[in-house]
């Protein structure tokens, strides 16, 4: 008998990468790891099903924190998404190195597994800096 991808609870790749670097936010080869690892980013509600389906655009969701910071959450498996958006019902799966390279400029977060204990959260220019490949 298979068990569904989601109701695995062993961690991805990227899970893995961010246990690292919550240990050495240095590490090269975590940082690598996840700049290569795919990440789901919640469709949000008001993008139309032909919005959602075009692989040449992606809309991201932005959440407005507690002293008016912005930030895009993504996630590493459906079970961190439903954690944190347990409403969510559409997403789209991106490269996160790709997603980092076309980060925009302003002052935009980008928060990986939110609710998690192995978050992370990372400035527009550390998203740039830190992810971004080719």
């Amino acid at each position: 008998m298979e068990t569904p991808a989601h109701e695995n609870n062993a961690p991805t790749p990227a899970q893995r990468a961010l246990d690292a670097l919550s240990e050495n936010t240095e590490d090269t080869v975590a940082l690598d790891a996840l700049a290569n690892s795919d990440v789901l980013i919640p469709v949000p509600d008001d993008a139309g099903d032909e919005e959602a389906a075009d692989p040449g655009a992606v809309a991201l969701p932005v959440l407005e924190q507690p002293g008016g910071t912005h930030v895009v959450p993504v996630f590493t498996s459906e079970l961190e998404m439903a954690g944190l958006l347990p409403f969510v019902s559409r997403y789209r799966l991106v490269p996160l190195g790709a997603l980092a390279a076309q980060w925009p400029a302003e002052d935009l977060s980008l928060t990986i597994d939110g609710s998690s204990e192995h978050r992370l959260t990372l400035s527009s220019e550390g998203v740039r800096t830190l992810l971004a490949r080719p």
